[in-house]
């Protein structure tokens, strides 16, 4: 097997496996007041509307690095409905994804005024994506061969998120299931097309509470919270530990903070000399730092590989920028900051 054919089949083998992650990548931005993004139920579950915009890059001092882009907007449409949308794109080397989903969503109020919270959430999303397999310039590297077309390969097709969430005083939950539905693929349309898996489905699970310290201006709160994911195909999961805290400045600011880690809950084997194997487990470590003022919030969230074996030592930054508009309905009386805004 010459090395032009070795290259073709890594290739052919790392964009099913990159590929295969279908839809939005699932970060440490919804700890920046962005729930939406990973759960559709939370659409329109606030007393404002809201628009969040995130920007993500990896790895600066890798050519061609992982990056990402979302814009999203969810609002209430009437006492009980919500509705929302996502646009994103994500990077990854000659790898891309273009999407758009649509929301829709559905509360229950249980409460019996603002005085207390407790809502029961149901959302679904359809998600219309474009993937794409740039192998254009592979014949400046190797001779001309068949197997690699000097074109963009593309692929259209859709699927469907559901979930619920209930809020309940400080307490919340959140389960949502992504890529319900099952799809096969071509990846490649030439003679030789690689089948991409059948089942890319998702499982998200977060809970967590809100403690309050303090009372009157200048109130802290401590939030602790878990957020379980795990993936069909691969039989990949992970857990994060997250501990997040809010400082008031004011009537109008909010400065909050806090740091979670992520671990892998399956191991990954490798050999640095080619004789002994040894394991280690994806772990990151997500500092985030942000405020609210009035409308508006900026957050900015950090990713560090704790692991021996990593592609670079450069890290994950992500910037997210958000504002709330429309006429805001009454607070609710608890410590709930995601469906409480300024």
């Amino acid at each position: 097997m010459n090395l032009k054919t070795i290259y073709v089949a890594c290739l052919l083998f790392i964009s099913q496996l990159v590929i295969s992650q279908e839809g939005i990548p699932v970060f440490a931005d919804y700890l920046s007041d962005n729930l939406y993004l990973v759960h559709p139920a939370m659409a329109g579950a606030a007393n404002a509307n809201k628009i969040r915009l995130t920007a993500r890059k990896q790895w600066f001092d890798v050519d061609n690095a992982p990056n990402l882009q979302t814009m999203n907007i969810n609002f209430r449409a009437g006492e009980k409905t919500g509705l929302g949308a996502v646009i994103y794109r994500d990077e990854n080397g000659r790898f891309s994804q273009t999407g758009v989903y649509l929301t829709f969503a559905y509360h229950l109020l249980f409460s019996r005024d603002r005085t207390d919270l407790n809502m029961l959430s149901f959302g679904a999303s359809t998600g219309f994506i474009q993937s794409n397999v740039d192998l254009r310039g592979l014949d400046d590297i190797f001779d001309p061969d068949p197997v690699i077309l000097d074109r963009v390969q593309k692929d259209f097709y859709y699927n469907v998120d559901i979930g619920l969430s209930y809020n309940y005083l400080e307490w919340y939950a959140h389960f949502t299931i992504k890529n319900l539905l099952p799809t096969v693929r071509d990846i490649f349309d030439n003679n030789t097309p690689i089948r991409e898996s059948n089942n890319q489905r998702r499982y998200i699970f977060s809970l967590g509470y809100l403690f309050s310290l303090g009372n009157g201006d200048g109130e802290w709160g401590l939030e602790p919270s878990l957020l379980y994911q795990a993936t069909d195909e691969t039989q990949e999961s992970t857990i994060d530990g997250n501990v997040k805290v809010y400082k008031d400045l004011g009537e109008v600011t909010t400065l909050w903070g806090g740091l979670s880690y992520r671990r892998s809950l399956d191991g990954a084997e490798f050999s640095q000399d080619g004789t002994s194997v040894e394991n280690q487990q994806l772990q990151y470590i997500t500092p985030f730092l942000g405020v609210n003022y009035k409308k508006w919030m900026v957050g900015y969230t950090y990713s560090y590989q704790s692991n021996s074996i990593v592609l670079s030592d450069g890290g994950f930054h992500q910037i997210t920028l958000g504002y709330d508009f429309g006429k805001q309905k009454e607070r609710w009386n608890c410590k709930c900051p995601a469906v409480n805004s300024k």
